[in-house]
């Protein structure tokens, strides 16, 4: 006889758990919203991450009045080596004990990895703005993380094809041994197979090397048409200047590109080695007005322009405040899931949206570096060839790996 009373308790008691997760509680939780960027400030990727970083989520904050429902916004920071273990740490002390409403930056992929699986375990946002494996956005995708710049498929597909265009059919890849290098290896791979072009060879470097020699040697005597460095940072860089020591450049028999190329790996390099480089850039703050008044802005504080990784930053932070603000609440699904519906247009994504995988789909830009007698002045390295659509140039929905994603 106590069954059916039992059976109805339990059912008014689902009932009201949904409604509640539903209805999640609206205004600023803590009475402040707190975003940490977690990055890397002093080491191989301090140029596209640290405090260039740091300085593009306060332009955000700043341009979105320094509230959101009337309560502040705090932005704070920590390195994290360029070690998944100690940005998981970070992340889990942030989140807990720090009352961290959302991660921004992390830059590294393997760190990217390991931050959104702790942000999925506590219910946390991770707004991915320098992370590139396409697993953020694929078998690794979570219902609390963002993807919001171009991933190892977009930029592998994009530059590939660009490059194609001027002949080159055979490649040697010369990959950093994590996450980034390997989805690198695999996304490109895919791409010239269907393309028409073909990997005759490839070789894993660790990260942060300082001798590319043999790596390059191997690229060099593979014969391939392109030698493609699949690397961030100071590796690439590294990597670039080696092959200049061993003959290899733009032009020439055997050409080199890099898949992943940021404006500061150009400064660092020079334009006498890398002029004529075809490169995929999510961002050029040359490029239009908007574009260079964010530039300039951005100089002013850092001594510096901008990475595309930057003016990600920047565009992440922001729209995460409006979708508080169109939101009522800075509830993590609430939050999440009015960022999803949100149209995007600004400095840095132009015709964007989050698609339900967690990725920013927008417009990619192909570039080349400029000769010396080109620029006319200091950071002026690019001239654009062609914008990609964001449709284009990523994975299709239809063959995402996300669980996420809703199949027909």
């Amino acid at each position: 006889m106590k069954r059916p009373a039992i059976l109805l308790g339990a059912l008014l008691s689902v009932a009201a758990g949904t409604a509640w997760a539903q209805s999640a509680p609206a205004g600023v939780s803590d009475d402040v919203v707190k975003i940490g960027v977690l990055g890397d400030m002093s080491g191989l990727y301090s140029d596209v991450s640290g405090t260039g970083s740091i300085e593009a989520a306060k332009m955000a904050v700043e341009d979105f009045g320094g509230k959101v429902l009337g309560k502040p916004v705090e932005i704070i920071f920590a390195d994290h080596q360029n070690k998944p273990d100690i940005a998981s740490s970070i992340a889990r002390r942030w989140y807990d004990n720090e009352k961290v409403d959302a991660i921004a930056d992390v830059v590294g992929s393997a760190s990217s990895l390991a931050v959104t699986f702790v942000a999925n375990e506590r219910k946390r946002v991770a707004l991915i703005s320098n992370g590139a494996t396409a697993e953020l956005n694929g078998a690794k995708c979570t219902p609390y993380s963002v993807q919001w710049r171009s991933d190892t498929y977009a930029m592998a597909r994009s530059t590939a094809k660009g490059i194609l265009s001027q002949g080159g059919k055979t490649w040697f890849i010369v990959a950093a041994d994590y996450a980034l290098g390997h989805s690198f290896a695999k996304d490109l791979t895919d791409v010239l197979n269907e393309s028409g072009g073909k990997v005759v060879g490839k070789v894993f470097h660790p990260v942060g090397t300082q001798d590319f020699s043999s790596f390059v040697l191997a690229g060099q005597t593979s014969g391939a048409d392109i030698v493609a460095f699949a690397n961030a940072g100071g590796d690439m860089v590294n990597a670039v200047k080696s092959a200049s020591d061993f003959g290899l450049t733009v032009s020439g028999k055997q050409r080199i590109t890099g898949l992943l190329v940021f404006i500061s790996d150009v400064h660092s390099i020079g334009l006498e080695k890398v002029q004529g480089l075809v490169l995929e850039s999510d961002f050029y703050w040359d490029m239009d007005d908007r574009t260079r008044a964010f530039g300039e802005r951005f100089f002013k504080r850092t001594g510096r322009m901008p990475t595309m990784t930057h003016a990600a930053n920047y565009s992440v932070v922001l729209n995460y405040l409006k979708a508080i603000e169109k939101a009522g609440t800075d509830n993590a699904e609430t939050v999440m899931a009015t960022l999803k519906k949100m149209p995007i247009d600004d400095v840095f994504a132009r015709n964007a949206y989050v698609r339900e995988d967690g990725l920013l789909i927008h417009d990619l830009y192909l570039f080349q570096v400029k000769s010396p007698k080109e620029s006319k002045r200091p950071w002026d390295y690019y001239k654009q060839l062609a914008t990609i659509r964001g449709e284009d140039a990523f994975r299709p929905l239809s063959q995402s790996a996300c669980p996420l994603v809703k199949k027909n």
